[in-house]
C-alpha cells in the first residue's frame, strides 16, 4: 500500500513540473530598468522586482508586456534580437 501512495506522489509531482514547460512571465529587472520575458517562474529578490505571468505563448507575454506601465517600450533592435533567440 506504502508503494502504491509513493508512486502515486511522485507521479503528481512530475506532472505538476511537465505543466510549467512552455510558460512565459513577464519579469521586470532593477539592474537593467527594462522588463524581460523569461521562461521559468520568477523569485522576487534582488534586481528582479516583479514578476507577471504565467502567459502560454510568448506573443501573450509580449502583450502584455506593453500593457504594464513600468515596462519601457523595448526598441526595434531589442525585439528583433529577442525574435531571433527562439
Amino acid at each position: 500500500m506504502k508503494r502504491l501512495i509513493f508512486a502515486g506522489v511522485l507521479l503528481l509531482a512530475s506532472g505538476t513540473v511537465s505543466l510549467a514547460d512552455g510558460l512565459f512571465w513577464v519579469v521586470g529587472n532593477r539592474a537593467t530598468g527594462k522588463c524581460n520575458i523569461v521562461t521559468s517562474n520568477p523569485v522576487i529578490d534582488g534586481d528582479i522586482w516583479f514578476g507577471d505571468g504565467p502567459y502560454k505563448s510568448k506573443a501573450d507575454a509580449k502583450l502584455a508586456r506593453s500593457t504594464i506601465r513600468a515596462c519601457p517600450a523595448p526598441t526595434p533592435d531589442e525585439e528583433k534580437a529577442e525574435d531571433s533567440s527562439n
